[in-house]
């Protein structure tokens, strides 16, 4: 069930202007993300032949994550790809000391205000469709009983397939439609949720959260997380604790 709460129209380029927060990054910068390059193309495994995929909200273009994961009879083979914006970064340059001005994402209810130019982090560094980008690829082999059992981490190149989002997952799933790249997510990532719970870790139940733009009036929309959402927190889950990699 969703529920909607409205408020006036506020202007938020004012309280933007109040913090300092901006997306002129100075021209130095722009440039440099404008023309980026990979620092470590030449170091790079080539595994565009994985049928990567990315889980998102269906407006996103900052994709930064993307997955393929099978299914066998010793448990799951996970392939997960973070992209590496920082190989696309010149250190002490113009734009590596403005991201590090920023130190992170400014996110208001009408936009938000990007660490990098939208240039880089929705352009040369997100794993979009259809496009070969750098990323730090982990390759993680999980037991049938949920347990990582071993991990690689290296410099790769990779090709996304398809740009997903998570209610369409979650109405794929239950619908036995998945994509093929995904078909094992469901049992992956409930497997890893028991695992997790047995273990203690704890479940916050906490809605999603949209503020839309509604003629003069802000709405705040309140839903619940779908299945996706679950699913995909433990992917993000099992690359930050992975066994020795």
């Amino acid at each position: 069930m969703q529920r909607f709460l409205s408020a006036p129209e506020i202007d938020f380029g004012a309280i933007r202007d109040e913090l300092g927060v901006s997306e002129d990054y100075g021209a130095e910068a722009q440039y440099e993300a404008d023309h980026a390059e990979d620092r470590y193309a030449a170091d790079r495994e080539d595994r565009t032949d994985l049928p990567l995929v990315t889980i998102d909200p269906p407006t996103s273009l900052d994709l930064d994550q993307a997955v393929h994961i099978t299914a066998d009879a010793d448990g799951f083979l996970v392939h997960y790809a973070i992209a590496d914006v920082g190989a696309l970064v010149v250190p002490e340059g113009a734009l590596d000391q403005e991201s590090r001005r920023r130190g992170t994402t400014i996110y208001l209810p009408d936009r938000s205000v990007p660490l990098h130019p939208r240039s880089l982090s929705e352009g040369a560094g997100s794993l979009l469709p259809d496009r070969t980008r750098p990323c730090m690829l982990w390759t993680i082999r999980v037991s049938a009983d949920g347990t990582a059992t071993d991990a690689t981490l290296r410099r790769a190149r990779v090709r996304s397939v398809a740009k997903l989002d998570y209610a369409g997952v979650s109405a794929d799933a239950a619908a036995r439609r998945l994509h093929p790249s995904i078909a094992a997510l469901p049992a992956f990532g409930e497997l890893r949720r028991r695992v997790a719970l047995d273990g203690g870790a704890v479940e916050l139940d906490l809605p999603d959260q949209e503020v839309i733009r509604d003629g003069r009036h802000w709405t705040l929309r309140l839903a619940p997380d779908t299945p996706a959402d679950m699913w995909n927190s433990q992917l993000s889950l099992l690359a930050g604790c992975p066994p020795d990699a």
